[in-house]
């Protein structure tokens, strides 16, 4: 009895060395592991890509000259990596990580672009669905909402616009989500908080929006104007529509 309590003792010793040392081994390898390069993944907003990969290697290259396939992998920034694509403007989010095989596998989602301010002697700039402003992209054009005005120029200035006027992000959202709303409405002119206008892919008509609150009500009166007064008075029969005050349609 006791000779078989003894093997059973020399037995998990025994293997408890064994683990211990294939453990340690292990460790050893994995300590000597090299960096092999880096694979790039960007995830694309309905096929488009405003960041490419080439652009992104470039930026290694050129920030990150010391990664290079031999860099032992504790000497790979993956921090620094993250925070240096994580300030290109259209990089929404980075995740970088070591793969087994001493591959960088670097995980890139983009910002979503929906709606563009267009301005007359300044670059253009892009909202995200964030509300964030950000700068257009030399890879691809995203055809949009527009925004004109002085107002929405002064948004650009700001870099985002949910601080300065939120409703006017709960406008965008109410036009780019409805099918119809999005393919007649074609352009914001935002000349300040309560003067806005729209411009429409039919209709020669500026409707008259007033400020960005009560939206559903006001487009319900827009869907009126089409239905019932422009079948009976013709498309040209009108030059402004007006529905900034309440339960109203002023046509002139």
């Amino acid at each position: 009895m006791k000779k078989s309590k003894l093997t059973k003792l020399l037995s998990f010793v025994i293997l408890s060395l064994i683990l211990v040392g294939f453990i340690g081994f292990v460790e050893k390898q994995t300590g000597f592991r090299t960096y092999q390069g880096a694979e790039i993944s960007i995830a694309g907003i309905s096929g488009v890509y405003f960041v490419e990969e080439a652009e992104i290697r470039k930026i290694l290259n050129e920030a990150f000259p010391e990664l290079k396939a031999g860099l032992m992998l504790e000497e790979v920034p993956m921090k620094e990596i993250e925070d240096r694509l994580n300030g290109h403007p259209f990089v929404k989010s980075v995740e970088a990580m070591v793969g087994q095989k001493g591959i960088l596998n670097i995980k890139i989602s983009q910002h979503q672009p929906i709606a563009r301010i267009a301005q007359p002697l300044a670059a253009d700039g892009y909202i995200t669905v964030e509300g964030r402003v950000i700068p257009t992209s030399t890879s691809y054009t995203s055809r949009v909402l527009i925004l004109e005005g002085d107002y929405a120029e002064k948004l650009m200035d700001k870099g985002e616009i949910m601080s300065e006027m939120p409703e006017l992000m709960d406008l965008i959202q109410f036009i780019v989500k409805d099918e119809f709303w999005k393919a007649q409405i074609t352009e914001l002119e935002v000349n300040s908080p309560d003067d806005i206008r729209l411009f429409q892919q039919v209709g020669k008509q500026v409707i008259e929006f007033g400020d960005a609150n009560d939206i559903a009500n006001k487009f319900d009166r827009i869907e009126v104007f089409y239905k019932e007064i422009l079948p009976r008075k013709g498309w040209n029969a009108y030059e402004r529509v007006s529905v900034k005050f309440k339960d109203q349609i002023v046509c002139e």
